[in-house]
């Protein structure tokens, strides 16, 4: 599991992360959902190491992530930031196989490239396995983070918006990979995600931020509520049914 404790986080004097305690279960999705500026993002930053805490800890397996030597922490947990700068001259296997780069040092061996394989099939890329990636659409290339990301076979997955750049198909065919991933593979996948429908239909639990704290979390039976949705965004939120499904209708 993830514990996260008493982090805080200040930027200059504006405090966009305030006492946050919280366990995150091994297996399936959370979903981490809020308005902009509620913090999500620099959550997930700090509990992938890439920004550091003022103060409090987040423990993974029992690890903590600021001490956990990089090349332990790299095969346990990987992470898909919300901005990522590419080398245009890369091919979609090269990008993906620097998921690879925990385990072999940029040595790829057949085992090695039996995952690049796989996590491009996983994701439908094999078609453009030797393109460019300045030869792809955004949505393109954002499949081919996250398969990188699926290509480090860790445990544990984090995913700052792995919906950018996807149109509405796209956005379907990657959540449905993404629950595969989480009950075909086991992986623990946390990701930031803006669109609530998203995160109801797929998610396993819900944390809602607002203003640098969790304000609520639970179940998406839980979280999708007219009262519990708008104390989170402020506007009025009716919710149906669909399918099984609890949505929201904001657009009015």
């Amino acid at each position: 599991m993830i514990e996260i404790k008493d982090i805080n986080k200040k930027y200059q004097d504006t405090a966009v992360l305030s006492q946050i305690n919280e366990t995150i279960p091994s297996g399936g999705i959370t979903s981490i959902i809020g308005p902009n500026g509620a913090g999500k993002s620099t959550l997930l930053s700090i509990m992938s190491r890439l920004l550091e805490a003022d103060l409090g800890t987040v423990q993974i397996n029992g690890l903590d992530v600021a001490k956990t030597p990089g090349d332990k922490l790299a095969t346990i947990l990987s992470v898909l930031r919300q901005e990522n700068h590419f080398t245009s001259r890369l091919t979609v296997a090269d990008l993906v196989g620097f998921g690879r780069y925990p385990y072999s040092k940029g040595r790829l061996n057949e085992n090695d490239r039996q995952h690049i394989d796989a996590a491009m099939e996983f994701l439908n890329l094999i078609p453009l396995k030797d393109r460019y990636l300045d030869e792809l659409s955004g949505g393109q290339r954002q499949r081919a983070y996250v398969a990188m990301v699926l290509c480090q076979d860790t445990k544990y997955i984090l995913l700052d918006e792995p919906l950018n750049n996807l149109d509405m198909k796209h956005s379907v065919a990657m959540m449905k990979q993404l629950r595969r991933a989480a009950d075909e593979l086991q992986k623990t996948i946390i990701l930031v995600i803006h669109d609530i429908n998203f995160a109801s239909a797929y998610s396993d639990h819900i944390i809602a931020m607002k203003n640098g704290e969790v304000i609520v979390r639970g179940t998406p039976t839980e979280i999708m509520k007219p009262d519990v949705l708008e104390e989170i965004f402020d506007i009025k939120i009716n919710i149906e049914t669909v399918q099984n499904q609890h949505i929201a209708v904001y657009y009015r």
